[in-house]
């Protein structure tokens, strides 16, 4: 590959309740454990708390640098879940992979009460998938140190929002609601060195957006944080969008859809640009770097 076939982000810090990470000379891999019956992702494969915590374990193994556990689906023809119920769904599982496995773990969910007790149980980032719709989110990671991410999107939580209007105009709307959200998570005492940000890529948008979006990630570094995908994270969608944005030329692999850790393409120095018909980056094996604060 040629040297001008990459992309390159500026190296930064991540501050989280684990401890501070030094991001940059690659992407970080993130693997997704659902403490959930009805995800869209694995379809209820991994029901028990041993059988989730199996799977993190294999996840690390593999290269994953994060664990994402998440209690609620984001799948939108089943109703929110209840916080109580959330936490319920992801505390014993949180303290078991941070605890036994000793791994970073970040906690996806839009609930305060969720947060809190998640990071209590041992996780160190907030992977907000909201956009930060509730602002005592942040209040909870200025209160405990943990990473925040900001994601872009319209739509709500567990609402089906797909506008052709913002083709061609998506990736100013991210940039702007990046921008806006980052000062709401300031104003509330986050410091700049706990966020990440998170363009979205399936969540409120077409395929095609999606692809717009990923193919201005290096415009994103402007935000001054580098790209999760301040750093920019990527989500990898698995979704049925992304699926079809892909160009996928055969099935999807079903064993991918969980096992593989997901691309975070967290504060990756240089990256390749993939072919245009393929907007999701590949998977690279990577080993975890950190330095604990």
């Amino acid at each position: 590959m040629r040297l001008s076939d990459r992309v390159s982000a500026p190296r930064v810090s991540l501050r989280t309740s684990a401890g501070t990470f030094e991001l940059g000379e690659r992407p970080w891999l993130m693997g997704i454990v659902n403490a959930t019956p009805d995800s869209f992702s694995d379809s209820g494969l991994h029901r028990t708390l041993d059988d989730r915590v199996a799977l993190a374990a294999g996840l690390l193994a593999a290269g994953a640098d994060v664990i994402d556990i998440g209690g609620e689906s984001g799948v939108t023809h089943q109703p929110p879940v209840a916080a109580e119920e959330e936490i319920e769904r992801v505390v014993p599982l949180i303290e078991r992979v941070a605890g036994e496995l000793g791994a970073l773990v970040s906690v996806d969910t839009y609930k305060p009460a969720v947060a809190m007790a998640a990071v209590a149980a041992g996780a160190a980032i907030v992977n907000d998938v909201s956009g930060l719709r509730d602002p005592d989110l942040a209040d909870v990671c200025a209160r405990t140190g943990a990473g925040l991410v900001l994601m872009h999107t319209r739509a709500a939580p567990k609402e089906k929002l797909l506008d052709p209007a913002l083709d061609g105009l998506v990736v100013a709307d991210v940039d702007a609601f990046l921008r806006e959200r980052i000062t709401v998570a300031l104003d509330r005492g986050v410091a700049f060195e706990q966020l990440v940000l998170d363009p979205g890529p399936d969540f409120g948008k077409t395929p095609a957006q999606t692809v717009e979006v990923l193919r201005a990630l290096p415009a994103l570094h402007a935000l001054g944080r580098c790209s999760w995908r301040s750093p920019v994270r990527t989500s990898s969608a698995r979704s049925p969008a992304g699926r079809r944005g892909s160009g996928w030329p055969g099935p999807w692999p079903r064993s991918g859809r969980v096992s593989t850790p997901a691309p975070m393409c967290c504060a990756s120095t240089t990256w390749p640009r993939w072919p245009t018909s393929w907007p999701y980056a590949p998977h690279w094996p990577a080993r975890r770097r950190s330095i604990r604060g």
